[in-house]
């Protein structure tokens, strides 16, 4: 069996029996990781605070809805974190605010969730249970402008809103307390994920989600400036793999990652390719508003070199399959997220 494939056969082995927390699980990245979860054999418990326009979403887990346990509850809350924490192997921690327009608009609740729970988080797991590993998914926001191309995980970290500017210092923390109290941390920073079980609601983030609403309502695609500003897209299966086959990788403990495909594609050539595979839709130009200028970082996509190497993983979804499967899925359950 070829190495790559063996490494993520075993990775995939080894959550049989575990018990699992999951922060932010009723959210895009957290639902589609419950799943996977679930059919690996996992125990899995959420932890979700539902907070409006955020991305959560019961329909996210119907299908598992009977084989994990969810509780409402908020990071910030230091007794339900106390208890959650408690004989879980595995913390997979994915709640924060990652609306990037509200993080400029109301930046302290950004510094709430994003830095005061998950300092509450690991606090509950240095009081209750030492033992567990936590998994942080932070963002190639974490850069802000790129000095460099592809960006790799030595280069400067001069993040352009205060939300890139939170999951940098969250980040900070765990790798603390994985230095100083020896629980073991890792942190991955991920590039725009798309795909099934993100919210279509609105704009405020996960462009390539809206895109693929607006083709799917036959409408345009409005892509800013001339639309060449690049980007590095990851297919979220693709991420769930990537996160599992981390979290069974002793020697990623301690370490940052960064997690994308290392793949330039410009918002251009994005719409049309979504518009071609959709069949409706079409592609417009628009200037920058301020606000969203203000955040802009520009050109981005990563170099992978250092995950392939110490974790094994790789992505394997091309662009346009991915691009298929999340019109094939809002096309079965659209009235569940329009």
């Amino acid at each position: 069996m070829h190495q790559l494939t063996k490494r993520r056969k075993e990775g995939m082995k080894n959550f049989k029996g575990k018990e699992v927390l999951i922060t932010g699980g009723l959210g895009f990245i957290g639902s589609n990781l419950s799943i996977e979860l679930v059919k690996q054999g996992a125990h899995v418990t959420i932890v979700d605070n539902m907070l409006p326009r955020q991305g959560s979403n019961l329909f996210n887990i119907k299908e598992i809805e009977d084989k994990v346990r969810v509780n409402i509850s908020d990071i910030r809350n230091q007794l339900s974190m106390n208890y959650l924490v408690k004989g879980k192997d595995y913390i997979f921690h994915l709640a924060g605010q990652v609306n990037h327009v509200d993080s400029m608009r109301n930046p302290l609740q950004d510094l709430e969730i994003n830095c005061a729970g998950t300092l509450v988080l690991l606090e509950a797991l240095r009081h209750n249970n030492r033992n567990a590993k936590v998994i942080f998914a932070g963002t190639r926001g974490e850069y802000g402008a790129s000095v460099s191309l592809p960006v790799d995980e030595d280069h400067p970290t001069n993040p352009k809103g205060i939300y890139a500017v939170t999951n940098l210092t969250a980040e900070k923390m765990v790798l603390v307390y994985d230095d100083i109290f020896g629980i073991k941390g890792v942190c991955l920073r991920i590039t725009n994920t798309y795909g099934p079980r993100h919210q279509m609601m609105h704009d405020e983030y996960g462009v390539f989600n809206w895109f693929i609403r607006k083709a799917m309502d036959n409408e345009e695609i409005t892509v800013l400036s001339d639309g060449r500003i690049l980007r590095d897209f990851l297919y979220v299966k693709d991420l769930v793999t990537c996160i599992l086959m981390t979290a069974t990788t002793d020697g990623a403990y301690g370490k940052v990652f960064n997690v994308g495909t290392g793949v330039p594609v410009s918002f251009v050539e994005l719409a049309k390719k979504i518009v071609e595979i959709a069949g409706t839709g079409k592609v417009a130009y628009t200037e920058f508003t301020q606000e969203r200028k203000e955040v802009e970082p520009g050109d981005y996509y990563a170099n992978i070199s250092r995950i392939k190497q110490i974790v094994g993983w790789t992505p394997k979804v091309s662009l346009n399959q991915g691009i298929q499967q999340t019109i094939d899925f809002y096309r079965k359950h659209k009235k569940e997220y329009w």
